[in-house]
């Protein structure tokens, strides 16, 4: 090959000229790199530029699929209610039944929550909520429950309180996360049921230090402002 015959001129040395003596120069030269050294090199070379460039692919490729992994918290429906009548379950000590208007023509829903034990009657009368509106019914001792009061609670359940809309929030708005104000259709009760999307969603909804409740670190908002709980920062909600 050419370049195993070439040299490299690493410079040229002047010679200081004497009485006599014609002009010259002389230059000093170095052998090239071996055929082994260049390849060497361009392997090197190589495997850099494919480490730049696959470290960039599966940068791109990350974030799509940790998007992907945030289920769809709107296929759930999320409503703000408030209870126009509660009273003690008739066969279970620790159950309330509630009746909570959320706007709908057919009026109030009868609902179930085991609340006896953390929130005093007389502070669940006329207390403004947020529920679940697309859950499947169920029989609790007898009364059928159409849907659940979203409450916060510490990591002993020791403690529960349930979130708290804002003054101004309207009676059977959905609520929304950040600025998603815009929703799509939440899904049919047996969707919910079927495809489990309220226990997938249910782990990514906490109350944060400010004691605003959120989804995946986004704030539960209504019309009126940021839904809340009245201490417990850093809780589940369920």
């Amino acid at each position: 090959m050419a370049a195993l015959a070439c040299c490299r001129t690493l410079g040229t040395a002047a010679v200081k000229l004497q009485p006599g003596m014609r002009s010259s120069t002389r230059t000093a030269w170095a052998p090239c790199p071996t055929q082994r050294q260049l390849v060497a090199a361009a392997a090197d070379s190589y495997r850099q530029r494919r480490s730049v460039v696959l470290s960039a692919a599966e940068t791109e490729a990350a974030a799509p699929a940790a998007a992907a992994s945030v289920p769809d918290v709107t296929k759930v429906d999320l409503r703000v209610g408030r209870i126009v009548s509660c009273e003690k379950h008739p066969d279970a000590d620790a159950l309330y039944v509630e009746q909570i208007d959320v706007g709908e023509a057919e009026g109030p829903r009868t609902i179930v929550s085991g609340l006896v034990k953390y929130v005093p009657l007389e502070e669940m009368q006329d207390r403004s909520v947020v529920i679940i509106a697309n859950l499947k019914p169920r029989n609790m001792r007898g009364v059928k429950s159409n849907g659940m009061v979203l409450c916060a609670s510490n990591a002993e359940h020791t403690e529960v309180e349930p979130l708290s809309p804002p003054e101004g929030a309207a009676v059977g708005e959905r609520v929304w996360f950040g600025d998603n104000a815009e929703q799509g259709e939440p899904a049919k009760p047996n969707q919910v049921d079927k495809k489990k999307m309220w226990e997938e969603v249910q782990p990514l909804l906490r109350t944060d230090d400010a004691l605003v409740a959120g989804f995946n670190g986004s704030p539960m908002m209504t019309s009126g402002g940021p839904v809340t709980v009245a201490s417990l920062g850093g809780a589940s909600i369920s």
